[in-house]
């Protein structure tokens, strides 16, 4: 599977319904600082224009966050901003940014999703899978994160927990077609896959057969003794 179908997950999740709502205001009530680059941040990133959004969430961090926190608004910024960031590719900002949301928000599952993406294309396979179960611990019908999590393992050539990994998500969304998709890869990885023990015992001959073939064409014959020569004693 594609490492780039990852982003299209993300993108589907994210932004779907609009995203995420803006933070109305109290009824006669101005929104304080932080709400404002919120909500502009919001429509910057629906418009796909990360870094103006990126700019504009970190305002909002960095002014007065009481009233974004009352809601869900918060959480909104740190799934936003980590996003956009991975869009723009910059991942090690991303975790960045989702390490800081997991300190506030340690039990949401798509903070968690995105952490283990990001670790994903930074090579941190391990990481990335510790981070895919902490969502799914959260979350065991998270389908994002099981698929996530199966083409993270098929990387790393476990082709039989790849397997596992898909069938799950399959179950949690059935038909789902990453899911069918990743999972017939993997099962057919998994059956082309020389055992372990065939490997070795071809390592075996080969190294047996190369040794004969050296002692047959670079031994040295034994040398002869001169032969010796039989003398009688002389008779007193």
């Amino acid at each position: 599977m594609k490492t780039g179908q990852f982003l299209n997950i993300l993108a589907i999740l994210l932004l779907i319904a609009g995203f995420v709502p803006l933070v109305a205001a109290a009824e006669n009530e101005t929104p304080d600082a932080g709400t404002t680059y919120y909500n502009a941040g919001i429509q910057l990133l629906n418009s796909n224009e990360y870094q103006r959004a990126i700019d504009l969430f970190d305002q909002a961090l960095a002014s007065n966050t009481t009233m974004i926190s009352q809601s869900d608004a918060l959480l909104y910024l740190y799934q936003g901003k980590s996003y956009a960031l991975i869009q723009l590719e910059k991942y090690d900002e991303a975790i960045q940014t989702l390490d800081e949301g997991l300190a506030v928000y340690p039990k949401d599952s798509m903070l968690w999703n995105n952490k283990g993406y990001s670790q994903f294309k930074s090579g941190n396979y391990q990481e990335a899978l510790k981070s895919y179960d902490m969502a799914i611990s959260i979350d065991q019908n998270y389908t994002t994160s099981l698929v996530n999590k199966g083409d993270t393992l098929f990387k790393m050539g476990r082709f039989n927990d790849a397997v596992d990994a898909y069938s799950k998500a399959n179950v949690t969304d059935p038909g789902n077609k990453l899911a069918m998709d990743g999972m017939e890869k993997a099962k057919q990885a998994a059956a082309s896959e020389i055992p372990l023990t065939t490997i070795a015992l071809v390592v075996i001959l080969i190294i047996v057969a190369g040794g004969a073939v050296y002692y047959l064409k670079f031994r040295k014959p034994a040398e002869e003794k001169p032969a010796e020569k039989k003398t009688k004693g002389k008779k007193k």
